[in-house]
């Protein structure tokens, strides 16, 4: 028995193994010398079997992003949330601009005057206002910075049935 699951392209059948993968894995992977593998024990299956379906997973678009979350700040670096207004005949040209840039996490549309938002991740704090400045001119558009006040950790868990 399958059920789907809405991604961009429509929905994807999971089976059960891959539900319990996703479910399994919302929760974190171990911190150990083979974290996989004794991710895939847990499972009840292989190492190789859990690499292939996170592959697989990813390849399909179930999976945007298989990876760690980090408190970036401990590191020295520093994740910004933007805004900026695209004009809707050029909102291509734009969204094409910022996400040149490698420090572009992930972005998305919204339904205001600000209606192209983006969370920037950069080293080294000291970067953002370098990087906003060449990431504003490039796409033509003021870009306005929403630094953290503070963090809160929210556990969001998604499971799938």
């Amino acid at each position: 028995m399958t059920d789907a699951v809405a991604v961009p392209d429509g929905p994807v059948a999971l089976d059960a193994l891959d539900r319990r993968i996703v479910n399994a894995l919302q929760r974190g992977l171990p911190l150990t010398p083979r974290p996989y593998a004794d991710a895939a024990a847990a499972l009840d299956i292989d190492e190789a079997t859990l690499l292939g379906r996170l592959r697989a997973l990813l390849a399909r678009g179930v999976l945007t992003r298989f990876g760690p979350l980090f408190q970036i700040e401990c590191a020295g670096g520093q994740f910004v949330l933007c805004a900026c207004h695209a004009p809707a005949d050029r909102i291509d040209d734009v969204i094409a601009a910022i996400n040149a840039f490698p420090e572009v996490a992930h972005h998305y549309a919204r339904t205001h005057h600000l209606n192209l938002w983006f969370v920037l991740a950069v080293p080294r704090a000291g970067d953002v206002a370098g990087v906003l400045e060449r990431m504003a001119v490039s796409a033509g558009v003021e870009i306005l910075p929403f630094p953290k006040q503070r963090e809160f950790f929210v556990n969001l868990y998604l499971p799938v049935t």
